[in-house]
């Protein structure tokens, strides 16, 4: 049975602290945090104990119990595919126009969500799917964060001004542990994508088949499968025309539609027996030109604050040396109050936000990080483009609807 759309008002309400690690008892049992196995991080270890060749991590010390906690059986061979943006209640919103998707949301396994990271966003995401870790160890804390060599910002997609890649993101990934196994390990994506820097950080070790179009990329994930271990397929249809667009506009909806159509279509050409395990990074929230706060316009915001990073839901203030960070965390929680959480580095860590935080990752975090409540965006139009301050769609804070993505389970 599919899940019923909570109304907007819980679906903009900020989710509870997710505890990393293998738990998988009710919120209770957390004291209000969300329960760790049914997260981003136990996908790929979750999968590593399905194909026989359990790889245990820092945040993950038992695969074979993510494995049950994600309705995952034994196999031979798998396929994830990873949908860039699509949030479980964008997809349970729109699921009429999904029918495979939709037949897999009344499934068992499919019909809870499970929660990302914080902040909600690809660059961080990516990290911890890839290491089934956390964004305090793997050192991806967001779109941009500061580059404690230069002391400037730096953007983790590109990794513009930022360490290299390998430097950045130290912890193992899963797909490097698999391999070490001698386990067949494959990633199919556009052939810009083989050597990126995003790749290099979250995904190395697998073999890159390059595939340029959408039927390239499923007849290589076909043949890759023939043989056992696991096969990556990325998918960024939605997440761009959800920011150009918006998730909730016709374009996103003919997006869905043909990413729907693609993926039955791997579906069908997969070897029988073969595990699909479909998840997002993120979900969307579409953003309201009404609630866009400009840091430039505001000086009660600018005042001490010299480097604003994050995204335009999950900023991190850096603030001026000399200046104290509780009173630049006060005067946003004035202004922003009702539209925004506020906290002090020091809170957010200890809140465990991000997971276990490396010593070497606090200096990239911001001094004050902020979540956006609503439909609230928070800008800077002193160094951030007009276009990146209006998407329409955006993501990266706290709210349900873009902490919540979808585990979808089948078997060819």
């Amino acid at each position: 049975m599919i899940p019923e759309v909570p109304d907007d008002a819980d679906l903009l309400s900020m989710m509870p602290v997710v505890s990393y690690g293998d738990g998988v008892d009710g919120p209770e049992a957390f004291g209000g945090h969300r329960c760790g196995a049914r997260h981003l991080s136990s996908v790929l270890p979750a999968i590593s104990a399905a194909i026989g060749h359990p790889v245990a991590t820092d945040v993950h010390p038992d695969p074979a119990q993510l494995q049950r906690a994600l309705g995952l059986p034994d196999v031979e061979r798998a396929v994830v595919v990873l949908v860039d943006g699509l949030g479980f209640w964008n997809l349970v919103s729109r699921a009429g126009h999904a029918p495979y998707l939709r037949s897999l949301l009344g499934e068992d396994a499919g019909g809870r969500p499970l929660s990302t990271c914080i902040p909600s966003t690809t660059a961080a995401a990516m990290g911890v799917f890839g290491t089934g870790t956390c964004p305090g160890m793997t050192g991806m804390t967001g779109y941009t964060q500061l580059n404690p060599r230069t002391g400037e910002l730096c953007q983790l997609i590109q990794f513009r001004d930022a360490p290299k890649p390998t430097e950045l993101q130290r912890r193992p990934t899963v797909f490097e542990s698999l391999v070490a196994q001698g386990v067949r390990v494959s990633s199919c994506g556009l052939s810009r994508f083989a050597d990126s820097p995003l790749t290099r950080a979250a995904l190395r070790g697998s073999e890159y088949l390059s595939g340029d179009s959408p039927a390239a990329r499923i007849a290589l994930a076909s043949r890759a499968s023939r043989t056992p271990g696991l096969t990556y397929v990325y998918v960024r249809d939605i997440d761009k025309t959800g920011h150009s667009d918006g998730w909730d506009s016709q374009a996103w909806v003919a997006a869905l539609e043909r990413v729907d159509a693609r993926l039955a279509r791997l579906r069908r050409s997969l070897p029988q027996g073969t595990l699909i395990v479909i998840v997002a990074d993120h979900g969307m929230v579409s953003s309201d030109s009404a609630r866009r706060i400009d840091v430039a316009a505001e000086p009660d915001l600018s005042e001490g604050v010299r480097l604003i990073g994050g995204e335009p839901r999950a900023p991190m203030l850096y603030v001026e040396k000399g200046t104290n960070p509780e009173a630049v965390a006060e005067r946003w929680r004035r202004r922003l109050e009702g539209h925004a959480m506020v906290a002090l580095r020091g809170e957010a860590v200890d809140a465990g936000l991000l997971g276990p935080v490396e010593p070497r990752v606090l200096d990239m975090l911001g001094d004050v990080l902020v979540w956006a409540a609503d439909r609230t965006t928070i800008v800077d139009s002193r160094t951030q483009s007009d276009m990146a301050t209006r998407l329409p769609g955006v993501h990266g804070s706290r709210t349900m609807l873009e902490t919540d993505i979808p585990c979808l389970v089948d078997v060819a």
